[in-house]
C-alpha cells in the first residue's frame, strides 16, 4: 500500500487515472526524462509506463510510487523501490520534479521526505539513489542531504552512473544503555 506523505509544502500520494497526462508531461519534458531510466522514451512507452504503475505496482503491491503535489498542483513523481540494479543490493529513491517546480528547494524537501521514509518507516539502514555524474542538481540535493558517493559505474552508453548512500549513524556508546 502506498501511503500518502507529507512535508513542510509537498503532498505524495498514490496515482490517480487522471494523472496520466501530467505524469507523461513529466517524463516527456526531455529536462526531467533524460535522468529516468533509459532516458526519455517515447510518449507510448511512457503512457504504458503509467499504466503500469496500477496492474503491475499498484496492484501486487510491489512498492510505493507518488504523484508529488504542491499547493495541490501535480509537480512530479517520487518512488523508493528495491533497486533493479544487478550490482547494487538494497532499496533507492527515485524523483523528478516540473521544470516549474525546479529552484524552490522542492527537491531537497522531497528527497528528503523519500530517504526519512526509508530509514524510519522501512527500518533500511541505507537508501540509495543512482544518478547520472552529469546530474549535477540531483548530486547537490543528495549532498545536501548527507549522501555519499560510492562507486562509480561505466554504463555501455559511455556515461557513468554514481551510487549515493544515506546511512543511519551507528548509535555512540553513550546512546547505548
Amino acid at each position: 500500500m502506498t501511503p500518502v506523505l507529507r512535508s513542510a509544502r509537498l503532498r505524495l500520494s498514490p496515482y490517480v487515472a487522471a494523472d496520466e497526462g501530467q505524469f507523461v508531461a513529466l517524463l516527456q519534458d526531455e529536462a526531467v526524462g533524460r535522468w529516468f531510466g533509459d532516458g526519455t522514451q517515447s510518449a507510448e512507452q511512457t503512457h504504458a509506463l503509467f499504466r503500469r504503475i496500477f496492474s503491475l505496482v499498484y496492484a501486487e503491491n510491489h512498492f510505493p510510487i507518488w504523484a508529488v503535489r504542491h499547493e495541490g498542483r501535480y509537480v512530479g513523481h517520487a518512488e523508493i523501490k528495491p533497486s533493479p540494479e544487478t550490482w547494487l543490493d538494497g532499496h533507492e529513491i527515485v524523483y523528478g520534479l516540473s521544470r516549474d517546480s525546479w529552484g524552490l528547494g522542492l527537491g531537497t524537501e522531497l528527497a528528503g521526505l523519500l530517504t526519512s521514509y526509508g530509514h524510519e518507516t522501512l527500518a533500511l539502514a541505507e537508501v540509495h539513489a543512482t544518478v547520472d555524474a552529469q546530474n549535477t542538481a540531483s548530486l547537490a540535493v543528495l549532498k545536501r542531504l548527507g549522501y555519499t558517493q560510492g562507486r562509480a559505474v561505466p554504463e555501455d552508453n559511455g556515461r557513468t552512473t554514481l551510487l549515493m548512500t544515506s546511512r543511519v549513524p551507528a548509535p555512540r556508546p553513550t546512546d547505548i544503555g
